[in-house]
C-alpha cells in the first residue's frame, strides 16, 4: 500500500441533530471537507507549499465528484473539542478519473464510524471535455495508492 494522508476535522455544534449525533449530511460535509484539504490545501511534500495531492494539475482543469458511496457503521456522537479523524488514499485512477477510499474516525482506537468511496473526474473546462491524466499527476495519485475501502454488498445482488 501506498502513503495514506490523515487529518483531523474539528465538530462543530451544525454537526449533530436534534437526536445529539452526527448527522449523515455533515459526516458527508467531513469527508469532503478531508477529501478537499488532500487534494487541493495538505503540505504533502518539503517542496509543495500546501498544495495538495493535485499541486500539478493545471489550471482550467477542475475535479468533479463523479460518484459516491457511503457506508455508516456505527452513531457518531458529538464531543465537543474532539476531531473527525479521517484517513483517505487513492484506490483507483483511470485514463481521466481517480477514485479515493475513507475512512471516519471519532478516536483513535475506534473502527471506522464511516467508509465512503468518491469517483472523481477531471475536467477541462475551456474544452468542455474530460481531462487524461498527465503523467505528473498520474505519479502523485500513484504514491498514494491502495486497495479500495470494503463497502457493504448491495440488497439484491
Amino acid at each position: 500500500m501506498g502513503e495514506v494522508f490523515e487529518c483531523e476535522i474539528q465538530a462543530r455544534m451544525r454537526d449533530i441533530n436534534l437526536g445529539g449525533h452526527v448527522d449523515n449530511v455533515e459526516a458527508l460535509r467531513v469527508l469532503d471537507e478531508a477529501r478537499l484539504l488532500f487534494f487541493r490545501h495538505a503540505r504533502l511534500t518539503t517542496d509543495d507549499a500546501g498544495r495538495g495531492l493535485l499541486r500539478d494539475l493545471p489550471s482550467g482543469v477542475a475535479e468533479l465528484v463523479g460518484a459516491q458511496r457511503v457506508d455508516y457503521h456505527a452513531e457518531m456522537r458529538f464531543v465537543a473539542f474532539q476531531p473527525f479523524l479521517v484517513r483517505i488514499w487513492v484506490s483507483h485512477i483511470g485514463r481521466s478519473s481517480f477514485s479515493v477510499s475513507l475512512e471516519l474516525r471519532v478516536a483513535p482506537d475506534h473502527a471506522p464510524a464511516v467508509v465512503a468511496e468518491t469517483s472523481t473526474v477531471f475536467w477541462d473546462t475551456a474544452a468542455g471535455a474530460a481531462w487524461p491524466v498527465s503523467d505528473a499527476v498520474r505519479t502523485a495519485l500513484a504514491s498514494y495508492v491502495g486497495s479500495p475501502v470494503v463497502l457493504r454488498e448491495r440488497p439484491g445482488r
